[in-house]
This record gives structure tokens, sequence and C-alpha cells, in this order.
């Protein structure tokens, strides 16, 4: 199938770049806003949450070696889609979770993906990941993007990021890049 493209948004989106980044598979992971009502959004604006947008990863992945089950997979193993608004020491709308669909077979996926978690049990609480159709997506400042890369020492790095990456590595083992 070649190259597609999904959006997700699960807290702030230097944790879910750095975790995407990691797959073998992904081509290029994009940080960015979507999901609001304020044309080409800032940093500062999507964090005072008066913008409606969510902190977001734009991941073009190639599908022949990665499927969109699959990245599913990894989202909901990486954050919790259970927190309304809220990421562990990140809270405000701009950190809700969801999906943000490209056409109907995302969609259709998404949702039927989230239907068998709850079925399963898999949470104590509900989901409330929203699922929504991407309208647009808003690449964020050049100092978001490869974030964890750049900034490794940085003190959210090391508390936040890095316990979401090994919990990626100890159950995504076969998906990851070679060293």
């Amino acid at each position: 199938m070649g190259e597609s493209v999904a959006t997700v948004a699960g807290g702030c989106f230097w944790c879910i770049e750095a975790v995407f980044e990691e797959l073998d598979g992904v081509v290029d992971v994009t940080s960015g806003y979507c999901g609001g009502h304020v044309e080409e959004p800032t940093y500062e604006a999507v964090c005072s949450g008066e913008t409606g947008h969510a902190e977001a990863v734009r991941l073009t992945y190639d599908d022949d070696r990665l499927s969109y089950p699959k990245l599913l997979e990894v989202f909901f193993t990486v954050h919790d889609p259970t927190t309304l608004n809220r990421q562990g020491p990140d809270v405000g709308s701009q950190y809700r979770s969801a999906i943000f669909y490209h056409d109907e077979r995302q969609r259709e996926i998404a949702e039927s993906f989230v239907a068998d978690l709850e079925q399963s049990g898999a949470y104590e609480d509900p989901i409330v990941t929203e699922i929504e159709p991407l309208e647009t997506f808003y690449e964020a400042e050049p100092g978001h993007q490869d974030y964890y890369e750049n900034n490794p020492e940085n003190r959210y790095c090391t508390v936040t990021i890095e316990p979401k990456l090994a919990k990626l590595r100890e159950r995504f083992e076969a998906e990851l890049r070679a060293p």
C-alpha cells in the first residue's frame, strides 16, 4: 500500500512524538495542533486552552511494515485513554486523548479498536478518547520538533517521556527500529 498518514493526540506532543519515532516503519513524525477553532495557532495560544486545539502528532508510516491497528495499539499502550483532558502532569483540553481520522477506513478501525478495548475490560475506567475527522493540522514551531532527541537531559523528558519509552521497548520490541 505504501505510505499512509495518521494523526493522534495523547497528552504532550513531545511524549507521543518520541514514542512513535522509535517504531520501525514510521517514516516521519511531526508535532502540531488540531481539533480547534483558531487558524494558525501558536504553542502559547494552545497552552492557554482557549483555542480548542489538542497537541497532536502526524505520523507518516509505511503501511507495508506497520499497520494502522498496530499504531493504535502502541498509542493506547503509552498514554492513559481514560483520563479526560489530562496526561500525567499536563492538564487541559489541549492534552486530551484523540484520534483524528483521515478517512472512513481509519474511522471504522479506530471505533472498532476502542469498542474491542472497552469490551475486553483492558481499563477499569471508560475510555474517553475522542474519534473525530481531521480537518486541519497545524505544524508546531521548530523548537517542538524532535524535542526529546534534542533535549534528552531536560527534566520533563527524563521524568515523563523516558517511562513511556521504557514501556514501548518492553512491549513492542519487535516493532522497534534497529539500533
